[in-house]
């Protein structure tokens, strides 16, 4: 009945925003809650997300896209809103998503890995040159408390897979005392925009369009204001894709030019700390995804994510925390199997 409801809203918003004679396709979920439909009319597509509430909120994606298409970046343009029904009606970028584009065979000119990586790190380039205009009015920051919180998912749902019981008090305060001594030592600079989930499933090759406008956006409702190094980390350690070592390291260097970073230094130690945090909320994210909302298509990743945790920890700015990783999470109790 709750189904049957939300299609029959869906429908009526779909009307009032004049595409009543379209037809219409699921397209994608991811997740979240969202759900993705293609209208197509003749020639014509448009695309609806379903988001609905109180689950999910459209309003921070109308500020984000809307700041990011005036800034000169491929955001879908909003076609139609309703945001107290939890309905948007956007520009339809397409189908060629970097995940897709790279997995085609043969490789289409200009659709190859390396330079769909260089045009996504340039796209962080441009936006973080727009210093503080970068950042939109009433986002809020993703540093100290709020980078605790979001990794209390390793040891919150992680840990208690992998050893067969609760995290106890103890080891749920050591762990964010750990992780307290890293962010202390944390290098300071300048915040900037973080879209937050910038990696290949979420990149949209638009090569008809011009520059940095060559990579469509999508997913950055969760944008926040943080360190420059996040989501450039969030690019080139994907949680779902294997990415050599010399592209990773290719990119970081382009970045660290092209943008100017006076420090590399301090950059790497930011880069690691960041991408330890990440992955350990990935890592805790998967699980529940599973346990919680019986989404298990997410846990062939979990090795992947390990390894790149790993890489982050044996920065020397991450010992606090790879102590208390080796202690409670020894590598035999990496491998999960559920």
């Amino acid at each position: 009945m709750a189904d049957a409801q939300r299609s029959a809203q869906r429908r009526n918003f779909i009307r009032h925003a004049g595409w009543h004679d379209a037809t219409e396709a699921l397209l994608a979920g991811d997740a979240s809650f969202r759900r993705y439909y293609r209208l197509r009319r003749g020639a014509d597509t448009a695309v609806v997300m379903d988001a609905p509430p109180p689950q999910e909120d459209v309003r921070p994606f109308i500020a984000i896209g809307r700041h990011l298409h005036d800034l000169g970046f491929s955001a879908p343009a909003i076609l139609a809103e309703d945001p107290a029904g939890g309905f948007l009606l956007l520009e339809d970028l397409g189908d060629d998503t970097y995940a897709r584009v790279m997995s085609r065979r043969p490789v289409p000119a200009g659709g190859d890995e390396t330079a769909l990586y260089a045009l996504a790190t340039d796209v962080l380039v441009a936006l973080h040159g727009h210093g503080s205009r970068a950042v939109p009015a009433g986002v809020s920051a993703y540093d100290g408390e709020a980078l605790v919180e979001a990794a209390m998912l390793l040891p919150e749902w992680y840990l208690p897979a992998a050893a067969q019981r609760t995290a106890d008090a103890e080891e749920i305060a050591a762990y964010r005392e750990a992780w307290h001594a890293v962010l202390r030592a944390m290098p300071a600079t300048p915040q900037t925009l973080l879209l937050r989930d910038y990696h290949q499933d979420n990149l949209m090759w638009l090569p008809a369009r011009p520059g940095v406008r060559a990579c469509g956006l999508l997913d950055f409702q969760d944008a926040q204001r943080g360190h420059a190094a996040y989501d450039l980390m969030s690019l080139i350690e994907d949680a779902r894709r294997d990415i050599d070592p010399s592209l990773r390291t290719a990119m970081l260097d382009r970045y660290v030019v092209e943008a100017g970073v006076p420090d590399r230094g301090a950059f790497e130690a930011a880069f690691a700390i960041l991408g330890a945090q990440r992955h350990a909320r990935v890592i805790g994210l998967f699980v529940r995804l599973l346990l919680r909302d019986g989404k298990p298509v997410y846990l062939p990743h979990l090795p992947r994510v390990w390894r790149l945790f790993e890489r982050s920890l044996a920065h020397e700015a991450l010992t606090p925390l790879r102590r208390w990783v080796d202690r409670h999470l020894p590598p035999a109790r990496r491998a999960l199997a559920l």
